[in-house]
């Protein structure tokens, strides 16, 4: 969070320098490198580091899932406060996910699940979770030349037999075709993929890209091209997309991480609260997104090893015609979280006016400043070195 004498200043830098962390302050967002939002927080800890110990350090690492909401008024630090917390859970291992409600349609949950496929780059996961497949069969991945796949490795090395093969077979059906976590045709994608990895059997890239495409539910997939890879698919629909999402988180815990954080932010866009634009929900669409959103609710005792943390102004929370209390199935499964006037940072709905009120003492922000006047004179004389 930044004050606005301090806004001031940084605009008269802001003529001399071009820096991207330097305008988005400037802007009233946090900066996005982790270093220099982790820096410039002071006061925000209290809550970032307690969900960092009793969410993702024990409830959510231990198989648990969890929904939590955070409003506030505009510049009362909400996407600062979501961003810290994003940055404590990739020190931790979890992959994380940073949603906006301007970007992605919330009214159909599948494009949710398809926004969060794509930024938790499952081809890289499965990658991590081939390496974990080599060193069962006791190999070090490390060991393997580059553009050599372990198949390919194995048979340089003359280490290629019928045994070996059936392990290797073993290995890729016990991760993902035995796990009844996972969805059938989820669990065959991922174990086509991750034996094309390994070089068995060997992958084309045309049957690569056409099973990533089916996962993230792009149209055109022909069906009858899948079926010859052993697929017996549906559509990806916004019924079904949360199954598929428990199976995308579960495929992350077999490729070693701990689970999955996802922030979607600027939800009061859906009621046309968040600029002079044109309303970008109808009422229908603004239902609807209530309703998934009340679906993730109920569901969520179903998931694991994940956390959704909704945010919005607000006006999304007072407004009775278009906000969450027009939508009573929604309005009833949160209301009383919103009753107790005593701060509980164990709470589902977490008021960021209360908690500025609670941590940004004078002390704070005069060290916040403190800060960000040695950031900016530091981040100023590298910019000079190099011009």
């Amino acid at each position: 969070m930044t004050s606005a004498g301090d806004l001031t200043r940084l605009g008269e830098f802001a003529d001399t320098w071009r820096d991207p962390d330097l305008e988005r302050l400037i802007q009233g967002q946090p900066p996005e490198d982790d270093g220099i939002l982790t820096e410039l927080s002071v006061g925000i800890e209290y809550i970032t580091d307690f969900w960092r110990e009793h969410y993702l350090d024990n409830f959510i690492r231990l198989g648990g899932a969890k929904i939590k909401f955070v409003t506030g008024s505009a510049g009362s630090g909400k996407t600062h406060c979501l961003r810290l917390f994003l940055s404590r859970a990739r020190e931790r291992g979890f992959k994380t996910v940073y949603i906006s409600a301007k970007d992605v349609w919330l009214n159909d949950f599948k494009e949710v699940y398809a926004a969060i496929l794509k930024a938790v780059d499952l081809p890289g996961a499965l990658n991590n979770c081939a390496r974990l497949i080599v060193e069962n069969m006791g190999y070090n991945p490390d060991d393997i030349p580059e553009g050599q796949t372990f198949f390919d490795y194995l048979s340089a090395n003359g280490n290629i037999d019928a045994l070996t093969k059936r392990e290797l077979r073993d290995q890729i059906s016990r991760v993902y075709l035995k796990n009844p976590r996972l969805d059938n045709n989820f669990a065959v994608c991922c174990s086509i993929l991750t034996g094309g990895i390994l070089g068995y059997p060997i992958l084309e890239e045309q049957s690569r890209n056409l099973i990533l495409s089916w996962l993230a539910g792009t149209k055109g997939v022909r069906t009858a091209d899948l079926r010859k890879l052993g697929l017996s698919p549906g559509r990806v629909t916004k019924y079904n997309s949360r199954h598929m999402l428990r199976s995308l988180i579960e495929s992350l815990k077999s490729a070693g991480y701990p689970g999955l954080v996802v922030v979607v932010d600027d939800l009061d866009v859906m009621g046309g609260m968040s600029s002079f634009d044109a309303p970008r929900y109808t009422r229908m669409r603004r239902e609807d997104a209530y309703e998934s959103i009340r679906e993730l609710i109920d569901d969520i005792d179903t998931m694991s090893n994940v956390m959704f943390l909704f945010s919005f102004r607000t006006d999304l929370l007072e407004n009775e015609n278009v906000g969450l209390k027009s939508y009573q199935a929604l309005w009833m499964r949160i209301q009383t979280e919103i009753n107790s006037e005593n701060f509980n940072r164990f709470a589902d709905f977490i008021d960021m006016d209360n908690v500025a009120e609670r941590v940004f003492t004078e002390e704070n922000i005069t060290l916040m400043s403190e800060k960000l006047a040695e950031w900016v004179k530091r981040r100023g004389g590298n910019q000079t070195a190099q011009e």
